[in-house]
């Protein structure tokens, strides 16, 4: 990436995601399942999101952190392309309905963090394709 605040706004991007997911789970807990009192969302898969939540939080903070190291790593054109994609993940997870789709969006997000955190462009390309194709895939918004 080219400078200090462009990392430091893929981190906040990330922590907006991990803010949007929690919201969203918090929403799902309280709505009640059709016909009964427990919630809509199952146990397992609340855990995996708030996993995922807490993933993206640590990522998040993990950039913060290592920013002026990263910025001197020299992510090229990727830069705006992350900020981009993060963007609209970010917009996704507010809106999402299936949780499948809130799991492997969180997931591919993950992986992008984690593929700049390790400051070689080379590892980008993927997580970039797959969380961009995911979020084509996705229903549009209303």
């Amino acid at each position: 990436m080219a400078d200090q605040h462009d990392i430091e706004a893929l981190a906040d991007s990330l922590s907006a995601s991990a803010d949007a997911l929690h919201a969203h789970l918090m929403r799902a807990l309280r709505k009640p399942a059709p016909g009964g009192g427990a919630p809509a969302m199952s146990q397992g898969t609340a855990q995996a999101l708030f996993e995922n939540e807490v993933l993206l939080r640590q990522r998040a903070n993990s950039l913060y952190l290592d920013s002026a190291r990263l910025a001197a790593a020299g992510l090229g054109g990727a830069q705006q392309q992350l900020l981009d994609l993060a963007r609209r993940a970010e917009d996704a997870i507010a809106r999402i309905d299936r949780v499948k789709d809130m799991i492997d969006l969180t997931a591919e997000l993950l992986s992008l963090g984690a593929a700049v955190a390790t400051g070689k462009p080379d590892h980008l390309a993927a997580p970039l394709e797959k969380l961009k194709h995911h979020l084509d895939a996705l229903p549009a918004p209303g």
